[in-house]
């Protein structure tokens, strides 16, 4: 297997997990992954986004509240492009309550900004937006 295809292999694993961990409510599973100087834009506020870990794993404990009163949280597609030392992932997730969502909508789109960091995969930017369907103001 080429290094590019193992690259691959290791990051698609990497968001696996971390899926995995925002389901079962892990927080240290959730930061596993994550740098330091971590990036993320989250569909809640705030809309300037948070930068760094501690305030990246402090967005988490309201939705892990919310994920254990029934939610579900999976990758439903996921595609990896990687470079010798840069890489993205981009996914589509099933964020919500049964019995929605339903098997098509809606989707919590995912990209991920990944650098190669002391030999290993690690998440520089990190971006949630569910799309805008609301209808069109007439004007």
């Amino acid at each position: 297997m080429s290094r590019t295809a193992t690259d691959t292999v290791l990051i698609r694993d990497l968001v696996h997990r971390w899926a995995s961990a925002v389901h079962t409510g892990d927080l240290a599973a959730v930061l596993a992954d994550h740098a330091d100087d971590i990036v993320m834009y989250d569909v809640p506020p705030p809309h300037e986004g948070v930068r760094g870990l501690d305030a990246y794993a402090a967005t988490w404990p309201p939705f892990f509240a919310w994920q254990a009163s029934g939610a579900v949280f999976e990758v439903a597609e996921l595609d990896v492009t990687a470079g010798a030392d840069v890489a993205f992932a981009r996914a589509l997730l099933r964020c919500g309550k049964e019995p929605e969502p339903s098997a098509t909508e809606p989707r919590l789109r995912l990209t991920l900004g990944l650098v190669r960091r002391g030999g290993r995969w690690v998440v520089v930017h990190e971006h949630h937006s569910f799309a805008d369907t609301s209808e069109p103001a007439d004007g």
